[in-house]
């Protein structure tokens, strides 16, 4: 073995490297590369992509100089993809971010951590002061370690209280999550990569996993080369590497996963297939699914995907008849039409055949970044920490006390803000301050167009943390140097929960600090304490932290009690849940046949799946899953955006091999860019051909929200639809081109897990001309950054910022017209009581007790309107206008029927209370985020006593319809005449002058 340069293979080339057949045992290989023969190697793992390889950081005179995988390690027994071997390289590029920045002047200066971080504090505060801590939002990464995301989720949650907190996991896990919680309870991914290792069948959806995970793609790769191997379905629209070592092979047309996944357990159904001794024990509503699925028979589906009817049968029965499956699932279902519906389905399938939780049988809802299932697990996206359900209030209070703050302040009002909303906020002015951590928005998220308009929006101040300048470090008003893997110790876990400690292997360039020391120097500036006075942060070292989160995590499905840096630091990695029951960590989830769904413990009570409406806790106790898992059904809906004569083909977008997210690190790894050096649209040879489109040859592709010019690539995708990579942004290219995928695509997301819908919308492509000089899509980048330069900057004096204006909030508006509405209702209920006494002596009692039921709403309310100094004038007019029409003078006299005009006062006095309903739905988490417990218990009130006024209505109409609407009676006789009598009487009246 040589000193220098060695390599055990050229990854780029030979991507997945030697065959080692097997079954049972993964045989191990170790892979390498490094330039120097290291003088220490130092206990880590890759992170980049969400495989998780162990792997050891070779070090010589204090520099990287190689890495090589751990043998022993049970995710890659040694192994290393090609962005693993090479892209360490990255983190000595001359490039890298190593001294904070400030804007002066419109031009990013270096500046000193004091003064960028007293900057921060001093706007936060200035925020704060103006808008509330509402005005202020995070959006992170999917790369930082445990402990970093654990400091973060406590300086939003905890110290600034606010629930906008999201992360770029939002772009690629987030329905990997929602489908968890909707089927198991909680988020959790039941398999083992070892389960490949036994397994009979492989199903991959919408995961092209010989480019996304290229290790656990040898895995299989070894598995198909050795004895007994097992049948590979993949569903892709395009003929990838893995769908070409496929057994069947499906190609839905883009955005109708979930009718075809429908198509498949509508086949397993009729055909006997369903493990019915397994569903009736752990799952419930197996015939609501059966109900629904049964509408997709194979020639329906067929229309629908474009899969021919036989391919539909062959893929029913190989899942129906194999002993064991594995199922898998990726972008090409997260970021398409339905996505969580379509993820559920997956789901659904492994758990009518009863295969889960045995050897050989799992689920591997993929993540797409290396640590996003800590973002989630930590609470620094859509969830909160530890899995913990917001809705249910023990959870929120044992969190509360674990961060030793009141509850009132802990921001448990609603799901925490997805990303494409907090855009919308800053659009509306109503958040001022981002703070973006270590993701690059500028390229990854939809409809740039649109984000460079909101991003450099005057107004908003606009924190960038990350290790490389990139297009968003460019327009950003502090820019923070933080350090990278390698460089500082923490703990991430990878798809099958196996946990792994990277410890740092050497020091950071300049001044360039870990993620977690500057969450921490924030809140220690901001003077975060807890309810007793004592600091927030009870840690400062990544160890303590990851003492503080095992107290957090313990007894939730993510349990890292049983953990330690000492046990992860042993060779490799372990998987969670480990505690005193599972002190080795626990290889596959649900193998007792019990799931997350207790309504105590489950993460989420669900969602339905065609709306996006959350299911409420008493829909969720009357499904009763008790420990089961639950089918979640949803029928077939096509994409918003079709395409059309203007924009014929379906638009798609993904990942390459050898790239990963927007290249901050592959880009700046000669080995990895030479291989993949600018972005291309794939067309399929049917298109090309009628567009006169040759490989190789430069094309306009436009969508309806912006334009690319790029190269076309032909073949291995099917007619109609077109493919681009979405790595590509504009750090490092100076030709003027537009190439950004996400120029083209459309801010739409799933209704569930609000993931954007990359995987949709309709676009055109045309033909350049050879030799044409004339660039027909130029890229916006920089003539944005020119334009933020060319201004004075807007931070230069921060107490200056917005100078004298005037800001009101609509509060005191709404609940204005919430008090205007129950004193008009006090005004309904005295003038029924006199006109139903008469007629129903049991109405006008009830209407006794509705009166003294708003009576004391109103007297719960008076001080609440009083200490916020309410404005009734916005309301006054909506309600007594609702009253005019919902009870006129005539409305005991509509029918001639007393009975039937009972029916209608009952039916408007419902309508009423639902107008208060809807005030008080929007006051119920404005009165937590508020953090106002007396106006909090309030709202409580006044809903309680609404809901127990609607449903005296509704059991009053309940008892009486039957009766009144089936029991022919006298007065009925000619009403149809005295409706239109009356009808032609009031449009007499309405056309006298």
């Amino acid at each position: 073995m040589g000193s220098m340069n060695y390599s055990t293979r050229d990854a780029v080339e030979d991507i997945w490297g030697p065959r080692k057949g097997y079954k049972g045992t993964w045989p191990s290989r170790v892979d390498a590369n490094y330039d120097e023969e290291p003088e220490k190697w130092v206990t880590s793992a890759c992170v980049m992509c969400s495989n998780g390889c162990g792997l050891d950081i070779g070090v010589k005179d204090g520099k990287i100089v190689g890495v090589r995988g751990r043998e022993i390690d049970r995710v890659n027994h040694g192994r290393l993809g090609p962005k693993g071997l090479y892209s360490w390289r990255s983190l000595s590029h001359p490039d890298r971010l190593k001294y904070p920045m400030i804007r002066k002047h419109g031009k990013l200066e270096r500046a000193t951590w004091d003064e960028a971080m007293s900057l921060i504090v001093e706007r936060t505060k200035n925020i704060q002061e103006r808008l509330t801590n509402h005005g202020i939002g995070f959006y992170t990464t999917g790369q930082l370690f445990l402990e970093e995301y654990y400091a973060l989720a406590m300086v939003g949650k905890a110290g600034l209280n606010t629930l906008h907190m999201d992360g770029n996991t939002r772009l690629c896990t987030a329905t990997a999550a929602a489908s968890m919680r909707e089927n198991f309870g909680s988020d959790g991914q039941p398999g083992s990569y070892t389960d490949i290792d036994h397994t009979s069948c492989i199903m991959l959806v919408g995961h092209n996993m010989s480019a996304t995970q290229t290790v656990l793609w040898s895995r299989i790769l070894d598995r198909l080369a050795g004895p007994d191997p097992p049948q590979i379905i993949v569903i892709d629209p395009r003929k990838s590497n893995s769908a070409k070592k496929a057994t069947l092979h499906l190609a839905p047309r883009i955005g109708t996963n979930c009718a075809l996944l429908n198509g498949i357990e509508h086949l397993l159904f009729k055909k006997g297939y369903i493990n019915e001794e397994f569903v009736s024990k752990h799952v419930v509503n197996r015939e609501k699914l059966a109900n629904v699925v049964k509408e997709y028979p194979p020639d329906v589906v067929s229309k629908i995907t474009g899969v021919p009817e036989a391919d539909i049968e062959r893929a029913a029965d190989i899942l129906g008849k194999t002993p064991s499956l594995l199922s898998t699932a990726l972008q090409g279902v997260y970021q398409s039409n339905q996505a969580t519906a379509s993820a559920c389905q997956i789901n659904n399938i492994n758990l009518l055949l009863g295969h889960i939780g045995k050897p050989g049988s799992g689920i591997f809802q993929m993540n797409g970044q290396p640590t996003a299932q800590n973002n989630r697990e930590a609470g620094c996206d859509g969830e909160f920490p530890g899995f913990r359900n917001f809705l249910n209030p023990n959870h929120m209070q044992e969190l509360a006390d674990l961060w030793n703050i009141e509850l009132t302040r802990l921001p448990h009002w609603n799901q925490p803000t997805h990303i494409e909303n907090m855009m919308t906020y800053i659009d509306s002015g109503l958040i001022e301050m981002l703070w973006v951590n270590g993701t690059n928005p500028l390229v990854s998220l939809p409809n740039l167009p649109k984000v460079r308009e909101t991003l450099t929006k005057q107004g908003l101040f606009l924190v960038v943390q990350d290790i490389f300048p990139n297009e968003t470090t460019a327009i950003a008003d502090v820019v923070l140097p933080a350090a990278a893997w390698g460089e500082k110790t923490g703990c991430f876990t990878n798809v099958d929960r196996t946990v792994h400690i990277s410890h740092k292997a050497v020091e950071p360039p300049g001044e360039a600090k870990a993620d977690m020391d500057i969450f921490i120097d924030f809140g220690e500036r901001m003077d975060f304490k807890g309810k007793d006075g004592s600091p927030l942060f009870s840690f400062k070292t990544p160890e303590e932290a990851f003492k503080a989160w095992q107290g957090v995590s313990k007894g939730r499905p993510c349990d890292y009690s049983g953990m330690s840096y000492e046990k992860l630091s042993q060779g490799t990695g372990i998987q969670w849940p480990c505690n005193e029951e599972h002190p080795n960590g626990t290889e596959r989830l649900f193998s007792d046949g019990k799931f997350f769904t207790d309504t105590e413990y489950c993460e989420d009570f669900g969602h339905d799946l065609e709306t996006g409406a959350p299911v409420t806790k008493a829909q969720y106790e009357a499904v009763n899953p008790g420990g089961r898992a639950i089918l979640k059904e949803c029928h077939y809906l096509p994409e918003t955006e079709a395409t059309n004569d203007e924009y014929p083909l379906q638009l798609s977008t993904g990942r390459r091999t050898r790239h990963f997210h927007t290249r901050t690190k592959t880009g700046r790894t000669k080995e990895l860019q030479d291989a993949d050096p600018d972005n291309y649209i794939q067309i399929s040879e049917h298109d090309a051909k009628h567009l006169d489109i040759q490989e190789g040859d430069m094309v306009l592709a436009e969508s309806r929200r912006g334009k690319i010019e790029v190269v076309a690539r032909v073949g291995d995708i099917q007619v109609g639809q077109v493919f681009t990579p979405m790595h590509y942004g504009y750090f490092d290219t100076h030709d003027g081109r537009a190439r950004a995928a996400n120029e083209l695509t459309q801010e739409r997301w799933d209704p569930v897990s609000k993931q954007p819908m990359f995987k949709s919308g309709a676009v055109r492509v045309t033909k350049i001309p050879p030799g044409e000089v004339k660039i027909h899509a130029p890229e916006q980048q920089t003539p944005t950054v020119k334009n933020l330069e060319q201004q004075s900057s807007k931070f230069d004096d921060p107490g200056d910022v917005h100078g004298d204006e005037k800001l009101e909030r609509m509060l005191e508006y709404w609940l204005g017209a919430t008090f205007t509405s129950f004193d008009t209702l006090q005004d309904i209920c005295d003038h029924i009581i006199p006109r139903v006494k008469g007629v129903d002596f049991e109405i006008g009692a009830g209407m006794s007790v509705m009166h003294r039921i708003t009576t004391a709403c109103i007297d719960k309310l008076k001080p609440i309107t009083e200490k916020y100094e309410i404005n009734e004038q916005l309301g006054h007019d909506v309600s007594t206008g609702l009253k005019d029409r919902l009870f006129p003078e005539a409305i005991m006299d509509l029918s001639g029927s007393p009975a039937y005009d009972v029916l209608i006062v009952l039916q408007s006095f419902y309508l009423f209370l639902g107008h208060i309903e809807a005030h008080l739905f929007a006051l119920q988490p404005t009165s937590q985020a508020a953090w106002d417990k007396d106006f909090n218990e309030c709202i409580k009130f006044l809903t309680e006593q609404n809901e127990k006024m609607q449903a005296w209505t509704k059991q009053q109409l309940h008892s009486r319809g039957p009766q009144t609407l089936l029991v022919p009676c006298k007065q009925a006789v000619g009403l149809r005449e005295r409706i239109e009598k009356r009808q032609r009487r009031d449009q007499e009246g309405q056309n006298m002058p």
